[in-house]
């Protein structure tokens, strides 16, 4: 299949339908890893969607990409560039767009999958634009309200529905972090099933064949 040229690059997995309007699943990989990351899932998930891995569109050093920048500062500790976290925001919901109107799909049948960065980018897309979303895989990340659009909360989020995990021993994005996200959701009466591995900063086997099952009987 012939990747059509739009404003991110990309790999896809073609659907298994050929006419009618085609769901389909968006990846997006963590800090500093790439789109060949997450699209190693592809083959095992549903054959109905079409299935999209998205690259970040900042280079790092020597290799790899982010969603944004994340600097270590000895005063400050670890901080994210918020600003440019929106900027990918809005470069994702572009991207959705575009392939939409490129691919046939249906704009109703959406699927966001992150993982770290990449879901911390799900979680803002989604809850800021929850008209364009109606799944979302969110691996091993948190909420950032500040990177959510300033009338979130005033939003329709009820085709939402979410599908959040973490490790319990996660030495990069603290538990803590994650275990505040089913409350959140929850006070925008978004349907979520939250699950821990005893596992670090990774997908285990056991979180794999649970968030495929949960999409199985959500697409």
């Amino acid at each position: 299949m012939s990747l059509k040229p739009l404003s991110l690059e990309y790999l896809v997995r073609p659907s298994s339908k050929d006419s009618g309007k085609i769901p389909a699943l968006f990846m997006f990989h963590g800090y500093g890893s790439n789109e060949e990351d997450l699209f190693s899932f592809a083959s095992e998930l549903p054959e109905e969607l079409m299935i999209f891995s998205l690259k970040a569109p900042y280079d790092l050093e020597p290799f790899g990409h982010a969603w944004y920048a994340i600097n270590f500062d000895a005063e400050q500790g670890k901080w994210s560039d918020d600003e440019q976290a929106k900027e990918s925001r809005e470069k994702i919901v572009t991207f959705i767009d575009e392939a939409i109107d490129a691919y046939d799909l249906d704009k109703s049948n959406i699927t966001l999958l992150g993982f770290s960065q990449g879901t911390i980018l799900s979680y803002a897309v989604a809850l800021s634009y929850p008209e364009k979303v109606k799944n979302v895989i969110a691996l091993s990340g948190y909420i950032n309200e500040n990177i959510l659009v300033d009338d979130y909360a005033n939003k329709d989020h009820s085709q939402l529905n979410f599908y959040a995990s973490h490790g319990q021993v996660d030495q990069v994005i603290p538990l803590e972090w994650a275990q505040k996200s089913p409350e959140f959701l929850k006070k925008l009466n978004i349907p979520t099933m939250y699950q821990e591995f005893p596992v670090g900063h990774g997908v285990s086997q056991q979180n794999f064949f649970s968030f495929k099952k949960w999409l199985e009987e959500h697409i």
